[in-house]
C-alpha cells in the first residue's frame, strides 16, 4: 500500500496537539523560526504580511526547498517575535501572527488577534499513513480542490488529486483535469498545500468537520493566506503563485474550431464563410488532423500530413494576411506507430522504465511512450518541434491530453515518479513553452492552450478549458461553477467548448444560450465534435444570424474585456467573479453560481435549461442595476422574476459608472483604441471611478510598463446643478496619446434636458431625447486631461 501523508483541518479550535509531542527548544534562523520537537522540526516563517508557510520535517528526512507552485520571495517589513520561554513563541506581521504554545504543544493562526485556524494533533505517523491536522469552525462554506462540478460549497467531498478528463460529463464531475491542492473559507482564509503528488484532499466526507489532503510522498509545506476581502485573499494568493500575463489581443476575439478540420480546403473554406457572411472572427484551431488521417495511430507525428495539407505554408500565410492566426493542437505522446517513434527512441527524449528502456504503454490512441518534459533532451527536442512550427507563422499553440491522459505509475521521469508529477505534467509543459518563447520570441505574446494544469500555472500564460463536456443542458449548467472556482484558485481563464463538444444532440436553443453564455466569459471558442457543426459560420439562417449578434457584441466589447485581463494581469482578480464578491457577507450568495459578475460592472445570469421564460433574479445590494438591453432600472437587494428573451440572457449594468464599448470590427487588428464610446447610467450620486487599459494588442509585459500601455481614468462629481466628468489619461507612450479616445458618451436616466454642457471651458452641444431619458454627447479626448461640465 502506498504511504500516504493526511493533513486534517477539523472543527473546535479549542483542541491541543499530539499529545505524545513535546516542545523541546527553538531557534530563530535566517528568515525562519525553528522549532524542535520529540518527533521532528517545524520550519515556521512569514512570506508577507498575509501569508505563513509552515513545514513539518520527521525525524530522519530532509527539508526539501524545490517549491513547484511558489515564486513569492520573502518580503515582510516589520516581523515581531515575542516569547514567553515557559509557555509560548509568537512571529507576527501587522496582520498575521503564528502562535506555537508549548504545552501542550499547538500551533495557532491569528488575524487581527483573533485565532481562525490551528493545528489539531500536528504532524502524526500511522501504520500507512502521515498526518498533519488542523481545526476550523463548524459553519464555513469551503471552496477550492480545481476543477469540479460539485457545487459551490465543496464541503461533504472527498476530491481525488489526480488530474483526469472525465468525457461527456453533465451536472456532476467529481474528478477532472485541474486538481489543486487548495482550499479557500469563506471566513477569509485561505490554505494551499505545497506538494504536487497524487492523493486526496477530504472536505468533511464524513460529516464530523474534517478536511483531509492526503498524498503518496513528498513535502508537507502549508501555506495560509488571509485576506479582508475576496479581491485581497486572491491577490495574496497570486502573489504567492504567480500573475497570469495578459495574452495577445485577438485571443479575445471569436476562434474557430471543431474536431476537426481534416485537410486545407476545409480550413480555407471555414475562414471564407465568415468572411461571407460577415462574421468576425480572429483564429481557427486545426485538431490532430494536421498530422495525421486517423484519430488512432498518429499522436506523435508532429508535423504536416502533406497529402492533406500540401502548403501548409502558404495557409498559414494566406491566413495571416487576412490577419487570422493558427492555432495547432499537439500532445505529449509518441506513439510506436508515428513518424517519430524511432527519432523519439534514438534522441532518449521519452520516460523510462525502472530498466532506463523506454516506457510504453496502451491506451484509447495506440501504443505509446511520454516525452519527458523535464530531461534536457525531451525539454529541447519539444520546444524545437515548436520553434518550427512558430516560424512557420502559427500564431498559437493547444497541449492536449496533458493530465497526462495516459501514465502508468510505473513510468520514471527525470522529475520524479509518475504519481510524484504526474498533477504538474500540464503546469511543466505549459511552463516549456512560456520559456521557449522567452528566449526565442520574445516580442510575441504566447497563446498556449491547456488541458491540465496546477497551482501557479496561470504564470506560464496557461488558457485553461473545461475538458469533453457534454452537448446537453447538464453539461451547460455546470460551467459558471468550473469557471467561478477556478477563477478563486488564480486561474481566470478557464472557458468551456462553447456549444458542448461530446455527443450529436442537435438543438440550437442548447447551442445559442452556451453562445449567449459565451460572450461573458474570458475566451470565445465554440467546439465540437463534427457531428454537429460549432461554427458560427457553418449553422443554418436563422441561427446563424442569432449568434452573429452574440459575437458582434464580444467585439464591442473588446476594451472593457481587455481591462479585465490587465487588472487580472496586476492582481489576480479573476474575470469572472461570485457574487460573494461584492456581498462576502451574504450567506445565500456563499454557495450560489446560477449569477456572476462579469467584471465589477456587469451582472450575468446564464439560462440552463431549455424553454425558460422566466427567471429569478437576485440585484448584489451595493448599487442599483439597469437592464443592459432596455435600461430598465432594479433596486439593489432585491429579488426579482423576470421574463427571459430567446435572443440573449438577463444582463445588467452597474448603476453610476462607467463602462466602454466600441465599434463593430470584423477582427481584432481592425480594432482602435480611439475607437471609445463610453455609457453611464446616472443616479444623481456625488462621484465614481472607472479605468480602463490599453495598449497593442501585442508586446509582451507591455501591463507593466508606463512606456507600453496607457490608463484612462473616468470619474465624475456631483455638486448640486452641477455634474463634472473628468477623463484623464497615463502614459509616457506618446503615439497611444496622441490618437486620443473619440466617440460618444451615452448617459441614460437625465430626468431633464442639461441648461448647458462645456468641453474643456467650450460649449459645445448635445442630443436629448426627453423620451428615452438619453443625453448623446460627442467627445475628444486628445491630451492628458479632458474636463467636461454638465449644468442642470
Amino acid at each position: 500500500m502506498k504511504k500516504l501523508l493526511i493533513l486534517l483541518l477539523i472543527t473546535s479550535i479549542s483542541f491541543a496537539q499530539n499529545a505524545t509531542r513535546k516542545y523541546i527548544s527553538h531557534s530563530w534562523e535566517t528568515n525562519f523560526l525553528n522549532v524542535k520537537v520529540t518527533d521532528g522540526n517545524y520550519q515556521i516563517k512569514l512570506i508577507s504580511d498575509n501569508i505563513a508557510q509552515t513545514t513539518f520535517i520527521p525525524n530522519g528526512e530532509i527539508y526539501n526547498p524545490i517549491s513547484h507552485a511558489v515564486v513569492l520571495e520573502t518580503n515582510v517589513l516589520d516581523i515581531q517575535y515575542t516569547t514567553n520561554e515557559s509557555n509560548f513563541l509568537e512571529i507576527s506581521s501587522k496582520t498575521l501572527k503564528i502562535h506555537i504554545e508549548f504545552n501542550p504543544f499547538k500551533i495557532s493562526y491569528l488575524k487581527n488577534d483573533i485565532e481562525f485556524l490551528s493545528e489539531k494533533n500536528g504532524y502524526t505517523k500511522k501504520d500507512s499513513t502521515e498526518v498533519i491536522d488542523f481545526n476550523i469552525t463548524a459553519d464555513e462554506v469551503l471552496y477550492g480542490g480545481g476543477a469540479r462540478v460539485l457545487g459551490m460549497n465543496r464541503r461533504g467531498n472527498r476530491l481525488q488529486l489526480y488530474n483526469r478528463a472525465q468525457y461527456g460529463y453533465g451536472n456532476r464531475a467529481e474528478l477532472m483535469n485541474f486538481c489543486i491542492p487548495l482550499v479557500l473559507s469563506s471566513k477569509l482564509y485561505a490554505v494551499h498545500f505545497d506538494n504536487p503528488a497524487i492523493g486526496y484532499l477530504d472536505l468533511d466526507s464524513k460529516k464530523d468537520n474534517t478536511i483531509a489532503y492526503e498524498t503518496i510522498s513528498g513535502r508537507k509545506t502549508y501555506q495560509v493566506i488571509v485576506g479582508d476581502s475576496w479581491e485581497g485573499l486572491v491577490k495574496y494568493y497570486t502573489d504567492l503563485t504567480g500573475k497570469q500575463p495578459l495574452p495577445p489581443r485577438w485571443a479575445f476575439g471569436n476562434l474557430s474550431s471543431r474536431f476537426g478540420y481534416h485537410n486545407q480546403d476545409e480550413v480555407e473554406s471555414t475562414i471564407k464563410k465568415f468572411e461571407e457572411n460577415k462574421i468576425p472572427v480572429d483564429a481557427i484551431i486545426l485538431d490532430l488532423y494536421w498530422f495525421g488521417k486517423t484519430v488512432q495511430h498518429t499522436l506523435g507525428n508532429l508535423d504536416w500530413d502533406k497529402d492533406n495539407f500540401p502548403n501548409p505554408d502558404k495557409m498559414i500565410a494566406d491566413l495571416n494576411f487576412k490577419n487570422i492566426k493558427t492555432i495547432l493542437i499537439t500532445e505529449p505522446f509518441i506513439l510506436t506507430t508515428s513518424t517519430k517513434w524511432n527519432e523519439a527512441i534514438d534522441k532518449k527524449i521519452l520516460a523510462t522504465d525502472k530498466l532506463g528502456n523506454p516506457a510504453k504503454f496502451d491506451f484509447y490512441f495506440g501504443n505509446s511512450g511520454i516525452i519527458d518534459i523535464w530531461k534536457p533532451e525531451g525539454k529541447t527536442w519539444f520546444w524545437n518541434v515548436y520553434k518550427k512550427l512558430i516560424n512557420q507563422g502559427v500564431a498559437g499553440l493547444w497541449g492536449d491530453l496533458g493530465e497526462p491522459e495516459a501514465m502508468p505509475s510505473n513510468v520514471l521521469t527525470f522529475g520524479g515518479k509518475a504519481d510524484e508529477i504526474h498533477n504538474i505534467y500540464g503546469h511543466n509543459w505549459a511552463k516549456l513553452i512560456a520559456d521557449g518563447y522567452k528566449n526565442d520570441f520574445p516580442n510575441q505574446r504566447p497563446f498556449i492552450l491547456m488541458r491540465a494544469g496546477y497551482s501557479g500555472s496561470q504564470r506560464f500564460g496557461m488558457i485553461p478549458w473545461s475538458g469533453d463536456v457534454s452537448r446537453s443542458w447538464d453539461g451547460l449548467s455546470g460551467q459558471m461553477e468550473v469557471a467561478l472556482q477556478m477563477g478563486m484558485q488564480g486561474i481566470g481563464y478557464m472557458h468551456s467548448d462553447l456549444g458542448g463538444f461530446a455527443g450529436d444532440y442537435f438543438d440550437n436553443e442548447l447551442y445559442l444560450r452556451w453562445l449567449q453564455y459565451g460572450v461573458f466569459n474570458p475566451i470565445f471558442r465554440p467546439h465540437a465534435h463534427e457531428a454537429v457543426a460549432s461554427e458560427v459560420a457553418k449553422k443554418d439562417i436563422v441561427t446563424m444570424a442569432k449568434a452573429k449578434k452574440l459575437v458582434e457584441l464580444r467585439y464591442q466589447m473588446l476594451p472593457y474585456n481587455y481591462t479585465l485581463a490587465y487588472q487580472n494581469s496586476q492582481n489576480g482578480i479573476p474575470l469572472m467573479r461570485p457574487l460573494f464578491f461584492d456581498e462576502p457577507s451574504n450567506l445565500k450568495l456563499q454557495t450560489s453560481s446560477e449569477e456572476y459578475l462579469w467584471g465589477k460592472d456587469l451582472l450575468v445570469k446564464p439560462i440552463i435549461k431549455a424553454g425558460i421564460k422566466e427567471t429569478e433574479m437576485y440585484f448584489p445590494n451595493n448599487s442599483n442595476w439597469f437592464d443592459f438591453y432596455t435600461g430598465k432600472k432594479y433596486i439593489g437587494g432585491t429579488t426579482t422574476t423576470l421574463k427571459v428573451n430567446q435572443d440573449y440572457i438577463p444582463t445588467f449594468v452597474r448603476g453610476n459608472v462607467f463602462y466602454p464599448l466600441t465599434k463593430l470590427v470584423q477582427n481584432t487588428t481592425l480594432y482602435s483604441n480611439s475607437d471609445l464610446d463610453l455609457h453611464f447610467y446616472y443616479e444623481g450620486k456625488q462621484s465614481s471611478e472607472r479605468e480602463f487599459y490599453f495598449d497593442d494588442g501585442k508586446t509582451p509585459n507591455a501591463e507593466n510598463n508606463i512606456d507600453n500601455h496607457e490608463i484612462l481614468t473616468c470619474s465624475t462629481e456631483l455638486i448640486k446643478n452641477i455634474f463634472s466628468i473628468n477623463l484623464e489619461s497615463k502614459t509616457n507612450n506618446q503615439e497611444l496619446l496622441s490618437k486620443g479616445k473619440n466617440g460618444i458618451i451615452y448617459f441614460y436616466n437625465f430626468t431633464k434636458k442639461p441648461k448647458s454642457i462645456k468641453i474643456n471651458d467650450t460649449l459645445v452641444t448635445s442630443k436629448f431625447d426627453k423620451k428615452t431619458k438619453i443625453l448623446q454627447l460627442n467627445y475628444s479626448h486628445t491630451s492628458y486631461k479632458t474636463n467636461i461640465v454638465i449644468t442642470f
